[in-house]
């Protein structure tokens, strides 16, 4: 299949009014498809579809939604090299890492089966003799998830997984710079038997269908990933019928590197880790805040390694760094680096874009780094590595929580108590101590302040689109 129309109520289908929207390779910057573009009306047919879709899937039970989970993820398995070439052409991802998001859904499509079969209910002891009261759990209805572009299939899976395995049917609505992934996954659910009308992927302008998912009252809850400032209007336009909202809004992830450590092992995973997706990860590592004493020696290693990441042509086995998805964002990638360098930062290796077509960043080094510098206040979401240093933990802490969100904070030590002591005061919803990758499908993955609300994967992840619903039983003696 080329990917290139909408999936409603089990059909594949243009846009209502014949719209469609060219994508663009990011690594030569080239039209390659055309790919259904709608609206209003998109949307409302496929909430219209998934509304008549809920009873019978709710009705279905947990564990036939689960088994049919499990063959969805069975299917990605089997697709897992066609798909990723898809995303790969889409996104700029290089091959081996897209293979490795399609691989990564499967996790999370079993994982959430599971647990809802596992969401039962609780019996409640009354105060007053012969009442009993009990406590169950209800799928909340149609819901809307609204996706980023840096992970097209990971940012609606990790949602959608959770949704279908509570009960709930789905309208989903991909970044339009990379929808062709979303409805590739829409596919494997449907071939493993997902009913007509419980998972639906719509394409189109983003305004005007956000809108309607907001304004259609059979949606009861929208979860989205990307920018706090949509989030902020997402949650303006949910009062109107008080729409239940996950959000997850980003981060700007900081790396308390302490004394003990082995520089070169911490320096040279960092590096990794940063550079995954060209920096286009809201939980990657982003403010290097190194202790004083081995600052040097973890910025010459760091420079060594960003300088020997190979940036290229994301289809070719090998490549480490692919292109950022769009001019847009590899300007505002330019711009940062500039602002940095103004206020004092001095660039190590990297620092501009590179000759050619796409949209190649040259990963960057920044030492010298001024708390309050640009690059460490923004979320750079791109192949920029900056530097600073710490005196002692209390300054390391401040400014670790100096900005306005809380995704991801990161401490490397060798010692227990000082990653108890640093962890406990970091404002974050999810820390990793000596790890990189704090995410799986087991455990929920939210932020505090204004990286958004919610939880998703993980039991809590389930819990999210289900109802509590008591029932009171009196006169029982």
């Amino acid at each position: 299949m080329t990917f290139t129309e909408q999936l409603i109520d089990g059909e594949w289908v243009g846009a209502a009014d014949g719209g469609t929207w060219d994508l663009v390779n990011p690594a030569t910057g080239v039209p390659f498809k055309s790919v259904a573009y709608g609206s209003t009306v998109d949307t409302t047919r496929a909430i219209d579809a998934a509304a008549d879709a809920f009873d019978a899937w709710r009705d279905l039970g947990a564990w036939a939604r689960a088994d049919i989970l499990h063959g969805a993820a069975d299917l990605l398995t089997e697709r897992a090299d066609e798909y990723a070439a898809i995303t790969t052409e889409e996104s700029g991802k290089p091959l081996d890492q897209s293979r490795a998001e399609w691989l990564s859904a499967t996790n999370y499509l079993r994982f959430a089966g599971e647990e809802a079969k596992r969401i039962g209910g609780r019996i409640i002891a009354s105060r007053v003799p012969g009442r009993r009261i009990e406590v169950t759990y209800s799928p909340v209805g149609v819901v809307g998830v609204i996706a980023a572009w840096n992970f097209p299939v990971y940012n609606l899976n990790r949602a959608i997984s959770s949704a279908l395995a509570a009960g709930c049917t789905v309208v989903a609505r991909p970044s339009e710079y990379t929808p062709r992934s979303a409805l590739a996954y829409g596919a494997a659910l449907l071939d493993a038997g997902v009913p007509a009308g419980v998972a639906n992927v719509i394409n189109g302008d983003p305004p005007s269908m956000g809108q309607a998912l907001l304004d259609d009252p059979r949606v009861r809850k929208i979860q989205f990933t990307g920018s706090s400032r949509v989030g902020k209007l997402l949650m303006d336009g949910a009062s109107a019928t008080v729409t239940q909202l996950s959000l997850e809004l980003g981060g700007n992830a900081p790396v308390i590197v302490m004394p003990d450590v082995d520089v070169e092992a911490v320096a040279t995973g960092g590096a990794v880790a940063k550079y995954r997706n060209g920096g286009q990860v809201c939980i990657a590592p982003q403010r290097f805040i190194v202790h004083e004493s081995i600052a040097d020696e973890f910025t010459d290693v760091i420079t060594s390694a960003s300088a020997g990441m190979t940036v290229g042509d994301p289809t070719v086995p090998g490549t480490d760094i692919g292109p950022m998805i769009n001019a847009v964002q590899r300007d505002r990638v330019e711009r940062i680096v500039g602002e940095s360098v103004g206020a004092g930062a001095s660039i190590r290796t990297g620092g501009k874009r590179l000759d050619g077509p796409g949209y190649y960043f040259a990963p960057t080094v920044l030492a010298g780094v001024l708390d309050g510098t640009t690059v460490m206040t923004e979320e750079v979401f791109g192949p920029v590595l900056p530097v600073t240093t710490f005196a002692d933990i209390d300054q390391a802490v401040t400014v670790a929580n100096s900005v306005d969100v809380g995704l991801t904070a990161m401490v490397w030590t060798n010692r227990l108590d000082a990653a108890l002591a640093i962890s406990d005061r970091l404002e974050y919803g999810m820390i990793g101590i000596n790890e990189w990758y704090p995410v799986t499908a087991e455990a929920p993955f939210g932020g505090v302040k204004q990286s958004g609300l919610g939880r998703e994967s993980g039991t809590e992840g389930v819990l999210e689109y289900l109802e509590p619903k008591t029932r009171y039983y009196g006169g029982l003696r």
